[in-house]
């Protein structure tokens, strides 16, 4: 069996920490060979959000395994605990595979293990790795990065997409696709595909976009023009640019082509829509425009991001 160490503190999140156990853990009825076999290990009994969690062995279990999972931390502002840093740090010198889901990140960063790498982690989180750590290249729009024995991943559902891309190196893609099916998830994601994240719009009332930003959304299909928005919003081009970089920290043009992607992001997963009929419905005009500015964005082909959705369901 291939040894899995998933390493457990107080102040971990269950969400991943869970997570790790769960794909790890019970052998899908397509393996016919050796499996993962799972450990938790820490000092003591901790606490994982609402639960407390009684570890297999110590921390020192790290370094006998081939896989270390560290999972996401709640609080960056406080450095991880030293033990777990030591460990972490001792479990990759014996030659262990390295992985941090979400803001695990912080423990590798600790233990220098990302030194100029590639490095991500949830997306509310990258400018603040990026100042601590600033020998780590940290890349703020990608679900993980695999450095060989060093991996990290963005928040949450990205940390499914790390832990299955484990499985489809260490089994092959058909095993994965298993696993991703019992847990009714997407069973690939590349890992350059971006993080979606969602652009901020104004809460409340009186706010100069508050009625402008919904108009817009309701005419995605239209050619709208930085301009078109300005005179809608009664205020210079340069004005309207001042106040959608205060709320959205970037441009017209630029929160227009993630509303427009994210359309068609919809329009993918829940018809049967071609790509022609998707992009003049996103406001694109043609395939060749979707295709480019989808490609780019999001990090996959349009056809590619439906097969993903379409096979959580099939």
């Amino acid at each position: 069996m291939t040894s899995v160490a998933v390493a457990a503190t107080d102040g971990m999140l269950h969400f991943e920490l869970a997570l790790a156990c769960e794909v790890f853990g019970p052998a899908p009825d397509a393996v016919r060979g050796p499996w993962y076999d799972v450990s938790v290990c820490g000092t003591r009994a901790v606490r994982v959000g609402r639960f407390v969690l009684e570890p297999d062995r110590g921390l020192d279990g790290l370094a006998r395994a081939r896989t270390v999972i560290v999972p996401a931390l709640a609080d960056v502002d406080v450095d991880p605990p030293a033990d777990l840093v030591e460990a972490v740090r001792a479990a990759h010198e014996a030659g262990a595979r390295v992985v941090s889901l979400c803001t695990g990140a912080f423990v590798l960063a600790a233990a220098g293990l990302l030194d100029g790498l590639r490095a991500t982690t949830h997306w509310a989180h990258t400018d603040q790795l990026a100042t601590r750590y600033p020998r780590i290249t940290v890349d703020p729009d990608v679900l993980y990065i695999d450095n060989g024995s060093v991996l990290t991943s963005a928040g949450k559902a990205a940390a499914m997409d790390l832990c299955l891309h484990l499985v489809r190196l260490d089994h092959g893609p058909a095993v994965a696709n298993v696993v991703a099916r019992r847990l009714v998830v997407p069973p690939h994601r590349a890992g350059g595909q971006a993080q979606f994240v969602t652009t901020p719009v104004p809460d409340r009332d009186g706010h100069p976009l508050s009625a402008l930003l919904p108009w817009v959304m309701r005419r995605l299909d239209q050619p709208l023009t930085v301009e078109d928005l300005a005179l809608q919003a009664n205020m210079s081009s340069r004005h309207l640019a001042r106040h959608f970089h205060a709320v959205t920290g970037t441009t017209p043009l630029q929160w227009l082509l993630a509303q427009r992607i994210r359309r068609a992001q919809e329009l993918l997963e829940n018809t049967d829509d071609g790509i022609d009929t998707i992009a003049a419905a996103a406001g694109m005009g043609t395939a060749t425009t979707l295709r480019r500015h989808f490609q780019r964005t999001v990090g996959v082909p349009p056809d590619t991001y439906r097969r993903t959705f379409r096979a959580v369901t099939s």
